[in-house]
Formats: structure tokens, C-alpha cells, sequence
């Protein structure tokens, strides 16, 4: 006779442990707050930037190369782009003064909506299209090849030896495209007055001084400078923080674009609220 097989005892149900149950509930705040964290690591950056700025030794070849590389890009692409906002400008609102009974004042209006408005959201849209996506790409490349780590190791600051020279290029050459995007705007809306809309020449560049003041100039000049420097830090905090490899650097290049763009048009809106409230109208 053969003796009985033993009899296993059964199993005790396997339970869940306690802390794969408060793991998804752990990693909701988690991705709530990762906007904020992002957004305080930007911050932080363009504070470093700026302490930076005024630190020696201050890296002038660089600068003189990001400049002219920033300004070789968006030179002509500015120009050309600025002729048709010049002109779809000066035709619209010369189109809404004529059925106001206004037409005298389309100039002031449309060189006015060019300069404060037009211009240096022009500029700031084509240095972070262009040169901001080129930066970002360029920082990115040396942080997967681990070339700013290596610079940390040496005792060399990335910001203060990269980041630096390519934000003041960016908010140089937009200072500088500024008056450019303006003055051709200007023109190209002047032109498309008098000659489609048979305007006279003596009535648009009166109602131009008739309603133009110099702090028009300078509010355009101060939007430039500004969303230059948002472009450089929003193109070099992304470049320097890529995720994954080659690919992450191309996702970085698109993140960094959109996130000026949303950034250029809050900003705009704060200044020119800022502005309105602040300098009075002419004659008013």
C-alpha cells in the first residue's frame, strides 16, 4: 500500500500592501504641482541670469556671436513680415474710419496700433521662432553630450558663460528690430493708404502728430527689450532641462516656442494695461 499524499495547506489571500493602494493617490499632487515647480525653477533662472549679467568676466565674443547670429535670422524675415502688417493694419482701420466718417485719422490710428501693438510682438514672435529654438536646441545638444556638467566640474558657470551672452543678444536685437519692424510697418501702411484707399499724405502724418506721443516709442521699445528677454530664458531654461535623450531636445524646442508665445501675449496684455493706465492719452 502506498502512503497518502500530503495535503498542502491552503494559501492565505495575497493582499494588496498599503503602499501600492496610496501610490496613485501619492502621485496626484505630484502632478498638480509640477506646473508650479517648473514654473519656480524659470523664475529662479532669470533671476540667476540677471545677478549674473553684472558678474566678471563677462563673455564678450560671445555675445558679439550670438548677437550677429540672432540678428542674421530674423533681419529679413522681420522686414518682409512687417510690410503686410503694415499694410492689412492701415486698411483695416482705414476701412472702419471711412464708415465713421473719420478718415482723417486713419494714420495716427494705424501707425499708433503699429507701433505700440504690432512691432514688438512682430520681433518677439520671430526671435523665438528663430534664434530662441536655435538656442534652446544648441544648450540641449551640449546637455545630453554632458558638456555642462563637465563645465560644473571645472568650476565653470553655464549660465554665466552661455546662457548669459544669448539672452542679452536676444533682447538687444530686439530693441534694435524694434524700430525697424516699425519704421518699415509704418511705410508699407502709409503706401497702402494713399495709394489703395486714396488717402492724402498730408492727412496721415498729420493725424500721426496729432495723436502720437514719444512715450509711444518708448513703451514699444520697453515691450522689445522685455520679450526678448523672455524669449532667452524660456529658450535656455528648456535647452538646459531636455528629458530623454535626442528626442527630448526636439520636444524642448517646441515646449520652449509655445511657452514664449503664451508668455509674450499675457505680458503684452499686463503692459499695455499698465501703459494706458499710466501715461494719458494726447490732449486728453
Amino acid at each position: 500500500m502506498t502512503a497518502p499524499l500530503p495535503v498542502r495547506p491552503p494559501e492565505p489571500p495575497t493582499s494588496t500592501p498599503a503602499h501600492e493602494d496610496k501610490a496613485p493617490q501619492q502621485r496626484q499632487p505630484t502632478r498638480l504641482l509640477a506646473p508650479l515647480r517648473e514654473t519656480g525653477k524659470l523664475f529662479a533662472l532669470a533671476v540667476a541670469v540677471s545677478r549674473a549679467i553684472f558678474r566678471r568676466p563677462f563673455q564678450v565674443r560671445e555675445f558679439i556671436e550670438q548677437f550677429w547670429f540672432v540678428a542674421s535670422v530674423t533681419i529679413l524675415p522681420a522686414a518682409l513680415v512687417s510690410i503686410p502688417f503694415g499694410a492689412v493694419i492701415a486698411l483695416q482701420v482705414g476701412s472702419l474710419t471711412e464708415q465713421l466718417g473719420a478718415q482723417s485719422f486713419t494714420g495716427g490710428a494705424s501707425v499708433l496700433a503699429v507701433i505700440q501693438q504690432a512691432s514688438p510682438l512682430i520681433v518677439a514672435l520671430l526671435i523665438a521662432g528663430a534664434a530662441g529654438s536655435a538656442i534652446c536646441a544648441d544648450l540641449g545638444s551640449r546637455k545630453i553630450r554632458e558638456e555642462l556638467d563637465a563645465m560644473e566640474v571645472m568650476g565653470v558657470s553655464p549660465v554665466q558663460r552661455l546662457v548669459v551672452p544669448r539672452v542679452l543678444a536676444t533682447m538687444f536685437v530686439a530693441v534694435l528690430l524694434n524700430g525697424l519692424v516699425s519704421v518699415v510697418g509704418t511705410l508699407g501702411g502709409y503706401f497702402f493708404n494713399v495709394i489703395m484707399q486714396d488717402g492724402t499724405p498730408g492727412a496721415y502724418l498729420a493725424s500721426f502728430s496729432a495723436l502720437a506721443q514719444l512715450p509711444d516709442l518708448y513703451i514699444g521699445e520697453l515691450k522689445a527689450l522685455i520679450f526678448g528677454f523672455i524669449a532667452g530664458i524660456v529658450a535656455a531654461y528648456r535647452g538646459l532641462n531636455p528629458r530623454g535623450g535626442p528626442k527630448g531636445v526636439g520636444d524642448a524646442v517646441n515646449q520652449s516656442v509655445v511657452i514664449t508665445f503664451m508668455l509674450l501675449f499675457f505680458v503684452n496684455m499686463v503692459l499695455t494695461a499698465i501703459y494706458l493706465q499710466i501715461v494719458p492719452p494726447k490732449g486728453g
